[in-house]
């Protein structure tokens, strides 16, 4: 993602560096690893939560929380990142974050209780959104709307792959050796990131990305006063709602009677998440195709499908519903995260700080009460929230009204 700096081309802010146009595949490639390093730690964990569970003694919620508990980091630092975006220089930003990362990551590996894993994992979540929330609005910043939407759905692709091969690996080594060995070699896979970022990126200024004319609050008023981003910023919060929801605590469904499969086997329960890469690149072509409010809508619709599937007790049907929920949920996601880049017409560092502040609260939200109903009321009081979130979710997407061929 190099980008070479403002003052030599007076419209990369807007247009972007010519040569991001020859070699789209390139930086593809590099955004989406970025986003694979960025946010690998997020839900690899998710995957190990019922040996986690044995190691500290808990029920199954309140280690949920605790592993989610870095959505909460993540929605306080995506608000300090959106009030003080336009003096942090990305590239530097975007380092220093995913370097630090690796601290608390390797302090998990001794966690003597749960407190301690869940204070980590808030430091994990505070590390990963500035990342996250600075390189978003370095992508605003460096491409064009219409190249914008296909850049940022790379990004979400790397999501999605930090998703599936997190998982795998975290619950490969923690099978084979231990849960310790996870987050060191977890803490290796964060400075490596850190060194793709400073290779990958320019510094840009934050003076060149939005000025530092208005406050932080200004900025703030100025996105919640536009209805369109006011309900983008609600549609985060629910996507990351129904994922955590649906993901977080169906791994206690695979363990337990009827299905009752392996820690190894739990791993490759997320391969579901591989048709999710190929599908998720196809989230801007989608957007400028059907227009915002429709793609939106085929997203949801897609993940909506496979929720009947997730109260089936036979592991082949189960995995067809997580699939598709999966390839729905990241869809919608990539296309609302695209969508805020474009509609945000100034200080997009803000913008996108908003958003995931309400994306990553979504997340917090959904581990806590549906946690609370999968104790409860069993799984399928989880699943039918799940479905109450989607359904707000395409209520609300009836406000976005970006046109087919205007992205």
């Amino acid at each position: 993602m190099t980008a070479p700096p403002a003052a030599h081309s007076p419209q990369a802010g807007a247009d972007g560096p010519d040569r991001f146009a020859t070699k789209p595949g390139f930086v593809a490639a590099l955004v989406g690893l970025i986003a694979f390093f960025t946010l690998v730690d997020l839900f690899a964990t998710q995957a190990i939560l019922p040996p986690l569970t044995h190691a500290y003694g808990v029920s199954p919620a309140a280690m949920g929380l605790a592993v989610n508990a870095s959505t909460f980091g993540m929605v306080v630092a995506s608000l300090l990142v959106a009030v003080f975006s336009r003096r942090i220089d990305r590239r530097i930003g975007v380092v220093a974050s995913l370097a630090a990362l690796s601290i608390p990551t390797l302090l998990l590996a001794a966690a003597p209780d749960l407190v301690s894993f869940a204070a980590l994992r808030v430091l994990q979540g505070l590390l990963m959104a500035s990342a996250f929330t600075l390189t978003l609005a370095y992508l605003g910043e460096t491409f064009r709307a219409r190249q914008s939407a296909r850049v940022f759905a790379a990004y979400i692709t790397g999501n999605v792959a930090s998703n599936l091969f997190g998982r795998l690996m975290a619950a490969g080594i923690a099978d084979h050796f231990g849960l310790a060995t996870n987050f060191i070699v977890f803490a290796g896979l964060n400075l490596l990131g850190a060194g793709l970022a400073y290779v990958a990126m320019r510094s840009k200024a934050a003076a060149a990305a939005g000025g530092r004319d208005s406050s932080p609050g200004a900025a703030f008023a100025i996105h919640l006063r536009n209805a369109q981003l006011r309900a983008a910023f609600a549609i985060g919060f629910c996507i990351l709602f129904a994922f955590i929801g649906t993901f977080t605590f169906v791994n206690f469904v695979l363990v337990r009677p009827p299905i009752s499969i392996g820690m190894m086997v739990v791993g490759f329960v997320y391969l579901v998440f591989l048709p999710s890469i190929v599908t998720t690149p196809l989230a801007g072509h989608l957007a400028i195709r059907l227009g915002t409010r429709r793609a939106l809508w085929t997203g949801l619709a897609i993940a909506a499908l496979g929720l009947p599937m997730l109260v089936v007790p036979h592991l082949p049907v189960l995995m067809c519903g997580l699939g598709l929920v999966a390839v729905g949920t990241f869809l919608a996601q990539a296309i609302a995260t695209g969508f805020v880049g474009q509609t945000a017409t100034s200080d997009r560092g803000a913008a996108s700080g908003i958003y995931l502040a309400s994306y990553f609260l979504g997340g917090l939200s959904g581990s806590a009460l549906l946690g609370w109903s999968f104790d409860a009321f069993g799984w399928s009081a989880c699943v039918s929230g799940v479905a109450v979130a989607l359904l707000a979710c395409a209520m609300l997407g009836r406000t976005l009204d970006v046109a087919a061929g205007r992205n």
